[in-house]
């Protein structure tokens, strides 16, 4: 069965399927009179069954753009099974449209022979996983809740009601709790293909249910983990996209802030971030000493190969524009002349012996630009790991490739800090990655003193300057997870004493990690959103177009869950239109 994509001439019709294109020859003959009508007055998109020989192209008319170019389908009869209506669009045209048209018609969408790889790409590389996990090394795939209850901390989660008056369900941002409740159970490697829900809002390019290829196993230490999912994605890559090596590169989360500005650098290019404070610091320019005042400063550069080639001072004005509206932060930028001299309004601040140890600390040649920026040094840091994508994307747009879209890159980032501070409140700490995270056996001393200073055992599997994973080593004593969440983060246990009290059953140490499946198969094929790789996903304000959910329920609909909604119906629905 086959869905017509063109007609041409009367003499030829060309059908789709999944595997792709093949030319009909509609027979001109009297005899055949009946299947050419029927052929010739077939709109596009309708699906037909056709029956016939396949021969060769006669000499000449072979097309070496089609896979079946060299062949052809002489018809004996055809039959149309769904004759398709005039659609608002042209197909041919369609990937031209909106997104949000595209997601509209859904259905239409999927025709497109991009998303059928993405899609059928993605089930394949599913199937391999689970090869890999079931046959190879003996996980048990367990399918865990959809309904569950509030969790402590991370992000927000959707609530369900339930038939008992002020009790809710939520749906679970992860299947955390419940594959460490296996772990206390005995099933002492798990996985699953888990839905997994996070509302929140509008964030671009986020989906509030996504998937996770989610894995569990007692007895493991980090490099057990991390050697797991090397195997696993060494074994289900697709061929297409050349081997990958292992192991990973590893690199602290100390080291990628200092030298990338992030925690999921793009080590596909350079422009490494470089501290120039021991050259810089006793120059007299205002600038300079006053972002030097507090004992946590630093003065770092980004040094940008050829950059005075390809960029023009507008652009570096640009630049530093965005970056004081987004990080209030200065920055200062030098081009190496010629003759050795910088063109800098810092220049005239330089005695020979600066200008030269500048040079030589960020390796600068002839025609490279050079970007500095003064201040706190997180602050500092995050403002040039912003400012290195820009650049990026300056020279990309300039015709010079950095990121070459058929590389992949992974990189693991290790030893977070367990806990940060939070934004609304410098005094007070949250989890890093989560409440369960345990922390560095050798930092355990200070969880009592200082726990803004323990490191976690958690790591982060990062592809081309994405996250695609994230895992730790699991707290596996009750005492010490009661302490972190009532004394340190100061949370109510009472939502999780489940968890607690099964630590304290015997609880076998455990670790694992999270893929996250959408992102993964997104690189993979090139696409632009991860939108491009969900067969019915959701916009970016967690709104289904094709089906217009969410939707407004009834009175009576809702009576059995004790909810009332605080507006008149009727007034909320005529405010929509």
């Amino acid at each position: 069965m086959w869905m017509v994509q063109y007609q041409r001439q009367g003499k030829f019709i060309v059908l789709r399927d999944f595997q792709g294109l093949t030319q009909i020859v509609i027979p001109q003959d009297e005899a055949a009179s009946h299947v050419k009508k029927s052929l010739c007055d077939t709109p596009v998109e309708s699906v037909v069954r056709v029956t016939g020989t396949v021969v060769p192209r006669p000499p000449g008319q072979a097309n070496p753009s089609m896979p079946t170019g060299d062949i052809e389908v002489k018809v004996e009869t055809a039959e149309v099974l769904n004759s398709c209506k005039k659609l608002p669009f042209e197909m041919k045209d369609f990937i031209k449209k909106s997104e949000a048209l595209r997601m509209q018609y859904r259905y239409l969408d999927l025709r497109r022979a991009q998303m059928q790889y993405n899609l059928r790409l993605r089930s394949q590389m599913v199937m391999r996983m689970r090869e890999y996990l079931c046959n190879c090394y003996g996980f048990v795939d367990v399918e865990t809740p959809t309904l569950f209850k509030k969790t402590p901390g991370g992000a927000k989660e959707f609530v369900v009601p339930s038939r008992e008056a002020g009790k809710f369900y939520s749906l679970p941002q992860s299947p955390q709790q419940f594959k460490q409740l296996l772990m206390v159970g005995g099933l002492d490697r798990y996985f699953q293909v888990a839905r997994c829900y996070r509302d929140e809002g509008s964030k671009p390019d986020r989906q509030p249910e996504f998937t996770q290829i989610d894995v569990e196993m007692s007895f493991v230490d980090q490099a057990g983990i991390q050697a797991l999912i090397e195997g696993l994605l060494q074994y289900s890559w697709p061929e297409e996209r050349g081997p990958i090596n292992t192991p990973f590169p590893s690199i602290s989360y100390d080291e990628a802030m200092a030298i990338y500005g992030t925690d999921k650098p793009d080590t596909r290019f350079a422009l490494k971030i470089t501290d120039v404070s021991d050259v810089l610091r006793n120059v007299e320019i205002g600038f300079l000493q006053n972002s030097l005042s507090g004992s946590q400063s630093t003065i770092r550069a980004i040094c940008i190969p050829q950059g005075a080639k390809y960029l023009q001072e507008k652009d570096l004005e640009t630049l530093t524009e965005l970056i004081e509206s987004k990080f209030n932060q200065g920055l200062l930028h030098l081009i190496l002349r010629p003759d050795g001299s910088l063109k800098s309004r810092l220049a005239k601040f330089l005695n020979e012996s600066q200008k030269l140890e500048l040079i030589k600390a960020v390796q600068a040649n002839v025609d490279d630009v050079v970007v500095l920026a003064a201040g706190e040094q997180e602050k500092v840091c995050l403002t040039l790991g912003k400012v290195r994508l820009e650049i990026a994307e300056m020279l990309e747009a300039r015709g010079l490739p950095l990121r070459n879209p058929s590389a992949f890159h992974f990189l693991w980032v290790v030893d977070f800090p367990l806990f940060l501070k939070k934004e609304e409140s410098a005094l007070e700490l949250e989890s890093a990655h989560h409440p369960f995270t345990a922390p560095r056996p050798t930092d355990e001393p200070l969880l009592y003193t200082d726990p803004a200073k323990v490191r976690g055992q958690h790591y982060d599997l990062v592809l081309n300057g994405s996250e695609i994973g994230g895992g730790s080593i699991r707290i596996h004593s009750a005492k010490q997870q009661r302490f972190i969440l009532e004394k340190v983060l100061k949370e109510d246990t009472e939502l999780l004493t489940h968890l607690l009290e099964a630590l304290d059953c015997g609880a076998p140490p455990h670790g694992g990690i999270a893929l996250g499946l959408d992102r993964l198969i997104s690189l993979i094929v090139g696409a632009d959103s991860i939108r491009d790789v969900i067969a019915f996903p959701k916009s970016f304000k967690g709104r289904d177009l094709m089906s217009n959910a969410p939707d407004y329920v009834t009175p009576e609909e809702l009576k059995p869950y004790h909810i009332q909604v605080t507006w008149p119906l009727a007034q909320a629905k005529a405010s929509t239109h």
